[in-house]
């Protein structure tokens, strides 16, 4: 009898344990994620049936992990963390899963509009924002005053080199202007590639030519080689975002232009030494009716691979829910919620006036336009990036190139020749235009 009792206990126990299930989810080493990961106890407390294994990467590592995982159907993770470039795309190969589970209070309804957009498919959402940004010009407002310099709320690029040289001051180690170097489709090519959109430039014409041979093009690569040269940091060419933000936290940057989610960080006062001392200013233009803002977010999606797709949108829903939002304010104040998802955090008064940056945030986001983002037509859709699936490595060829040309391996019109090759053999592989 009593030997009975205990295989019966040891049955219930093996049975509790067999329900918990644990869910793998792979993401990115910015400070909105790392916030999540700490926060994540909240959501174990209130699902003790599910553990979390997180796995966190540097961005151009994480986007080559779960893209051969996603493609090979591999299943090594529940959740991954993916951006607005390969949600339409995948979604279509099925490789993820519809998000038909995100329960009832989620408000779908309250996503803003740019953002649910570009993660929908038919009606459908396959992945849900965890962030949204656009890019936008921060800078040093004492810096810009010792110069006698007032910024614009929407300057030119003549204006931002204008400014950047007089802020430079290498000999104190402060640099005019800090810019993404760091070749990756993700990295150098999204600020460069939004630049050129302001330029006039484009990455194909109508008829999918690739566009690189181009006076626009040579026109904005030369500029970034240029005030790079004159007011960037020192080995520039392996900065990517994490890196700037680093430099700019740290007094060395007068203007730093990139994603709009920096402005929490460049504004905290715990981490940023010029936190009292930020500006922001919409992202630069030309005059020609583009400004070099992008548009993009990072989201949680579930591989079509999972074996744990229940629990994984129960993680993704607690994550991108009005209700996280308010756990980060309680913990860490309301300048630090993830921003850009949700159109009742632009109208929740306590956000914006806690974070400066808001307003900004969301007059670019709603001003970005990835169904025509050039000054010329084009047969492509993004800000940033091209909608196709042979971007990832066009994209990456061409931010090497470019990243050879910031450090002088090769002149600006070798690096654009050289694109304009990879670009046209890779196009006529893949049989340009369908």
């Amino acid at each position: 009898m009593k030997n009975k009792l205990i295989m019966l206990v040891c049955g219930f126990i093996s049975m509790g344990a067999a329900a918990k299930e644990t869910i793998t989810i792979a993401t990115v080493n910015n400070g909105d994620m790392i916030t999540m990961k700490e926060l994540s106890s909240d959501f174990t407390s209130q699902n003790p049936d599910i553990d979390l294994k997180w796995v966190t990467l540097e961005e151009n590592i994480l986007r080559q992990r779960v893209t051969t995982d996603v493609a090979t159907k591999g299943g090594q993770y529940d959740v991954m963390t993916i951006g607005t470039y390969e949600v339409p795309i995948w979604g279509k190969q099925n490789w993820l899963k519809e998000l038909d589970n995100l329960g009832e209070n989620y408000d779908l309804d309250d996503l803003i509009p740019a953002i649910r957009s570009g993660l929908t498919i038919n009606d459908k959402l396959y992945a849900a924002p965890f962030y949204g940004e656009s890019s936008m010009v921060m800078y040093r407002t004492d810096l810009m005053e010792k110069a006698g310099l007032t910024m614009p709320k929407a300057p030119t690029w003549d204006f931002i080199r204008k400014a950047a040289k007089a802020m430079t001051d290498k000999k104190e180690g402060v640099y005019g202007l800090c810019l993404r170097g760091k070749a990756g489709w993700g990295e150098n090519v999204a600020l460069i590639t939004s630049m050129a959109n302001s330029f006039g430039a484009r990455w194909f014409d109508e008829n999918w030519k690739p566009q690189f041979n181009t006076p626009e093009w040579e026109n904005t690569l030369q500029y970034y080689v240029d005030v790079m040269k004159e007011s960037g940091p020192a080995g520039s060419s392996a900065n990517g975002f994490n890196e700037n933000l680093a430099l700019f936290q740290t007094g060395k940057c007068g203007i730093w232009i990139d994603a709009t989610v920096a402005g929490a960080f460049v504004t905290n006062k715990k981490d940023s030494e010029v936190a009292d001392k930020v500006g922001f200013a919409l992202a630069p233009d030309n005059g020609l009716g583009k400004r070099g803002n992008w548009l993009w977010s990072w989201t949680l999606a579930v591989p079509a691979s999972s074996k744990k797709p229940d629990a994984a949108m129960k993680f993704i829903s607690w994550a991108t829910s009005k209700e996280y939002t308010q756990l980060v304010a309680d913990k860490k104040g309301w300048a630090k919620v993830p921003p850009g998802t949700r159109k009742s955090l632009y109208s929740n008064q306590k956000y914006m006036d806690a974070a400066p940056f808001a307003q900004i945030t969301l007059d670019s986001i709603q001003s970005a336009d990835p169904k025509n983002p050039t000054v010329k037509p084009v047969p492509y859709v993004g800000i940033q990036f091209v909608a196709i699936p042979e971007f990832q490595g066009i994209g990456t060829a061409v931010g090497q190139q470019f990243s050879a040309a910031l450090t002088g391996q090769m002149t600006v019109k070798q690096a654009l020749s050289t694109s304009q090759h990879l670009v046209e053999r890779t196009m006529r592989k893949a049989r340009y235009p369908k």
